[in-house]
């Protein structure tokens, strides 16, 4: 004979609540793998020209929601299991995990809104480094063509051409490697703020679903824990 009552309510929603938490976990490790894969980001992530690669500010973010996906469905899992248990060690443990998941999401998402535009920055920097070094090189020279595929790969992901609205008659090495259809507009600039500020909204969004769930998770674990050890039966 275990907790009963209200205490046996609370039981079944800490199930509930932690097979919730263990699918949370699941999406955002699947996120965060489709996030490393993506190939927009991927192409243009792995670039390098003339030994200075793309910035891994975003690909470390990326492992550390990883990582955290991977933790959390084994709380999660710790969680359920100590629910049908009823066993104090377990729900300690949980409690205790949940806390310090907690804690490093708060701290993670005050370093991600401090940083948020970073990310876009460090690749706007990247792409006008390639754009002027390869406008000021000559026509026929290899460094030229390796600027130029560095180029086009961003025009042809991100759909975009050049730094400005306009492309002037100065920069029109380049400018066959835009779509047709681009040439006069759509800056990088703005395609590449905009790549990146989906994702880290995506991620956002994921991030206090993930919190509400913990906080009512806190709670109930505490709840459950102080029920089972006035419990009769223990």
């Amino acid at each position: 004979m275990g907790v009963e009552g209200c205490t046996k309510c609370i039981k079944y929603m800490l199930f509930f609540f932690n097979f919730i938490f263990w699918l949370a976990g699941c999406v955002i490790l699947g996120v965060s793998l489709w996030l490393r894969h993506d190939n927009k980001t991927s192409s243009l992530l792995e670039l390098t020209y003339e030994g200075t690669e793309a910035p891994t500010t975003f690909y470390i973010s990326i492992y550390i929601l990883i990582a955290v996906g991977a933790v959390m469905m084994f709380v999660g899992f710790l969680g359920c299991y100590g629910a049908i248990q009823e066993s104090q060690c377990l729900l300690g443990t949980f409690f205790a995990c949940l806390v310090i998941l907690f804690a490093c999401e708060v701290a993670a998402g005050i370093w991600g809104f401090m940083h948020k535009d970073k990310i876009s920055k460090e690749l706007i920097t990247f792409y006008d480094s390639v754009y002027d070094r390869g406008n000021l090189l000559t026509t026929d020279s290899e460094q030229r063509q390796a600027a130029t595929a560095v180029l086009k790969v961003f025009h042809e992901t991100l759909n975009c051409c050049g730094k400005g609205s306009i492309i002037s008659g100065a920069t029109m090495w380049f400018s066959d490697t835009c779509p047709q259809d681009k040439k006069t507009s759509d800056n990088c600039h703005a395609k590449i703020k905009e790549l990146f500020s989906e994702k880290i909204y995506l991620i956002g969004i994921a991030a206090l679903v993930v919190a509400i769930i913990m906080i009512f998770e806190m709670i109930f674990s505490m709840v459950l824990c102080c029920g089972i050890r006035n419990s009769p039966v223990y």
